[in-house]
């Protein structure tokens, strides 16, 4: 037992969990906290945004960077509102982010006093967004309360938590414990399910697999399986990177498509399986195994054949054994054929194609590319190539725009040893430019890349496609970026072609500091067709759809 202050036990907590970055936007509700942080020295650092929600949305980067919890603190009240769209985009991501919330004064919390910040039932409406909500009371419960909020987050479905503390609190002094890391719970493997699996996927003659951000630990075993089975693998999005996107069995989503009529098992590994379920559809004929840690995944379309619940590393070594070990006729001619109609729907993306052919040229093989929702980010999803796991972000179906930019800060402070690059539109990039200053302030050495058409593209194409070109709120007016990148001092480049784009962004990687080219375009082509894939098996949709 030692005798510290609630915030300096919490901030210890923190430092016993590994969490050696905080971000955060300080304030008079969190002060004893921050000076827990201050006079923590060199074991944790404190990078301080420009606005909560970046703050938030770092902390989400952090975490899909490295797969391990990250946290960031704000004030209550206004605080967590603003950054409360990082933690439903955490939820919708499956990321360890812990939110440190400020509080008014213990005794007057929901007493409706007109306190500064005050909001009623903070942690009601954290509940929403979050896996688990917990106040702390006292010094004594700091370091249990962290301790669980993490093992929470980090335990089955990996989610967000939040924690808060009333500004009284956080600087009162008692006897306190650090209590050691909770340990994590993990479901039991089922053997009979996975000796069912194996049965299936064993006499299946056109086995598929479909991996999602749940199997991003388990690239190696996917792959086995893959190869074993002779079996596609099929990737979209939150799944880019599990298994090497030039892997010879890899697919992007619509190559996928064309064998989902024709597949009679399909192994979908940490995936929400969402538009197949829902769009591509189902029927008696395709066997469905799915692995998930999620155990109120497996039924919320259809049940499965065979349901495991369990990480897919273990679930997957595990099932590998049991599988035939006889060799399988190639499917090589089957693929060539499915990514030469690929390669030619790709080809009138233009200038989506090009540009995205020299960011990959630029950008290292283990350079990390974040995506907003942005035309070029569209496309990227089914197109950009990705040598390996956690090398691809996109925002999962929340789907909001504007989240890169601060979610590639956390992620290149995560990974400081990776080049890391954003693909942006103009429109998101606005939402959060002016954390162009946080980046340096604290030398994060993002690439930003917006691409300018003066308009919310993918709203203003669908007025023009399905309103009759009556168009409203999508068009932009915009700041020089250049200028505008500049007087933050941030590095600026300005690029037409996607051959000045490439030799812009290495210069801009080279210099290892915060960067930012800007690309005018004008309106890009529709690729929806080839995302939106039309229903193939079964006749009405087990759920909702798009």
């Amino acid at each position: 037992m030692a005798r510290m202050s609630t915030a300096e036990a919490a901030v210890e907590s923190l430092i016993r969990h590994g969490i050696t970055t905080l971000f955060g936007v300080p304030g008079v509700h969190n002060d004893p906290f921050f000076d827990a942080v201050q006079r923590a020295g060199e074991r944790v650092r404190m990078v301080h945004a420009r606005h909560e929600q970046a703050a938030g949305y770092m902390a989400l980067g952090a975490a899909l960077a490295t797969g391990k919890p990250q946290a960031f603190i704000v004030v209550p009240g206004p605080g967590i509102l603003n950054a409360a769209s990082s933690l439903l985009t955490a939820y919708a991501m499956n990321a360890p982010v812990l939110a440190l919330v400020g509080q008014i004064p213990q005794a007057a919390i929901d007493r409706g006093f007109g306190h500064l910040h005050e909001i009623h039932d903070q942690l009601g409406l954290l509940s929403h967004v979050t896996k688990h909500v917990a106040r702390i009371r006292h010094p004594g419960e700091a370091g249990e309360r962290v301790a669980e909020a993490l093992a929470l987050a980090c335990s089955g479905r990996k989610r967000p938590v939040a924690l808060e503390c009333a500004i009284d609190v956080w600087g009162r002094a008692g006897e306190v414990l650090i209590p050691d890391p909770c340990p994590l719970t993990a479901p039991k493997l089922d053997e009979d399910a996975l000796g069912h699996a194996a049965e299936i996927l064993g006499r299946a003659e056109r086995p598929l697999i479909v991996v999602g951000g749940g199997a991003m630990e388990a690239g190696t075993e996917v792959q086995a399986i893959a190869e074993r089975l002779e079996a596609p693998v099929v990737s979209f999005r939150r799944g880019r990177g599990v298994i090497p996107t030039a892997h010879r069995l890899a697919l992007s989503l619509p190559e996928g498509h064309l064998l989902w009529k024709e597949a009679d098992a399909v192994l979908a590994v940490g995936t929400r399986l969402f538009p197949q379920q829902t769009l591509w559809g189902l029927d008696e004929n395709l066997a469905v195994v799915r692995i998930d840690i999620d155990a109120e995944e497996m039924d919320r379309f259809r049940r499965p054949a065979v349901a495991i619940t369990a990480d897919a590393a273990p679930a997957l070594r595990a099932l590998l054994p049991l599988l035939p070990m006889a060799s399988r006729a190639s499917r090589a001619a089957e693929l060539a054929g499915l990514r030469a109609w690929f390669e030619a729907e790709l080809a009138r993306l233009q200038p989506q194609m090009d540009f995205l052919a020299a960011i990959r040229a630029a950008l290292p093989a283990d350079g990390i590319f974040v995506e907003d929702v942005t035309q070029l980010g569209f496309a990227a999803r089914i197109a950009f190539p990705v040598p390996g796991p956690r090398l691809y972000f996109s925002p999962g179906y929340q789907d909001n725009l504007g989240w890169g930019y601060a979610a590639a800060l956390g992620v290149k402070r995560a990974r400081p040893d990776r080049a890391v690059v954003l693909v942006s539109g103009d429109g998101g990039f606005l939402y959060q430019a002016n954390e162009l200053a946080t980046a340096v302030h604290h030398n994060i050495a993002v690439v930003a890349i917006v691409f300018d058409d003066r308009a919310f593209g993918n709203v203003r194409r669908i007025q023009e496609q399905r309103y009759g070109n009556r168009l409203i709120a999508c068009e932009l007016s915009n700041p020089d970026f250049v200028a505008y990148a500049e007087s933050f001092g941030v590095a600026a480049f300005r690029a037409s072609t996607p051959q000045t784009l490439e030799g812009a962004l290495r210069q801009a990687i080279a210099l290892q500091r915060p960067a930012l080219v800007h690309v005018p375009v004008g309106p890009m082509p529709d690729i929806w067709n080839l995302i939106l894939r039309p229903r193939v098996r079964g006749s009405d949709p087990p759920g909702p759809g798009f």
